[in-house]
């Protein structure tokens, strides 16, 4: 089975190239982020026409998660639980999509940016993390869960777990993704019985976000910030990743490109 997940950065901007990457790569199972859309405006017709199963999660231009799969989509939940929302009156936003496919549940995940330190969503972003992380344990957890669980956390963690995940370190002191908290946040993942699995297959410095602005993609001035985190038995399935850079050539690209997982049967 061949798992990937991308920031789309609106999918109705984008559906050919999303199209097109399916075609090309073979991907069983596409988990999407910051698809920008309502529900009722996502172009599921041309991905059923592909052959693919869609499920979204979409209530306004922001934000938006769905996951799309050929080898099939049921148990859908469009909250885990503990979720925390956002705002004087806490409004719970279209950042996490889960579906079984093909025996995984499939996580798309679109974590919060924080914005700046001093912003209430830095605080909002670690709270959801905490609350994401708490629930992933419980998952798998003997009692609570059930350790055999087959599980993928896929998506735009908006953090960059090491030095080497940024194209100058120095260039990020005092600001969000790199911050000793967010790092701590990513982490206890690991500490959860999850395993970050990309990390083995893929080069230091190969990153899959460059900011429109200034020349980041031509001078390569990334940042790695999108990876999939899996249960021990999926771990132990996995045969390679790959970061598609040149998704983010060519017309109207997204500013992030897709992270693909192989799994063996």
């Amino acid at each position: 089975m061949r798992l990937a997940t991308w920031n789309i950065n609106s999918i109705r901007a984008r559906t050919d190239r999303a199209l097109a990457f399916l075609e090309r790569t073979g991907t069983d199972v596409l988990a999407l982020q910051e698809t920008k859309c309502k529900d009722e405006q996502f172009p599921r017709e041309a991905f059923e026409a592909a052959g693919y199963e869609v499920a979204t999660l979409g209530f306004s231009q922001w934000n938006g998660v769905a996951i799309i799969s050929r080898v099939g989509l049921e148990d859908v939940e469009t909250t885990f639980a503990g979720q925390p929302g956002f705002g004087v009156e806490p409004v719970t936003e279209a950042r996490a999509l889960g579906a079984t496919c093909g025996g995984v549940k499939v996580w798309s995940l679109y974590i919060p940016n924080g914005r700046e330190i001093d912003d209430p969503h830095y605080a909002y972003k670690l709270e959801w993390l905490k609350h994401l992380r708490a629930q992933a344990e419980a998952w798998i957890s003997p009692g609570t869960g059930d350790p055999n669980a087959q599980i993928a956390l896929v998506g735009d963690w908006n953090i960059a777990p090491l030095d080497e995940d940024v194209w100058d370190i120095e260039k990020f002191a005092g600001r969000t993704h790199v911050t000793p908290a967010e790092r701590e946040a990513f982490t206890a993942f690991a500490d959860a019985g999850y395993t970050e699995v990309s990390r083995e297959h893929i080069p230091a410095r190969t990153f899959t976000y460059w900011d429109y602005q200034q020349l980041r993609f031509p001078r390569n001035e990334g940042m790695r910030i999108d990876f999939t985190y899996a249960s021990p038995a999926l771990a132990a399935r996995v045969t390679g990743a790959t970061i598609e850079r040149n998704e983010r050539k060519g017309k109207a690209p997204s500013d992030h490109v897709p992270v693909i997982l192989d799994l063996a049967d």
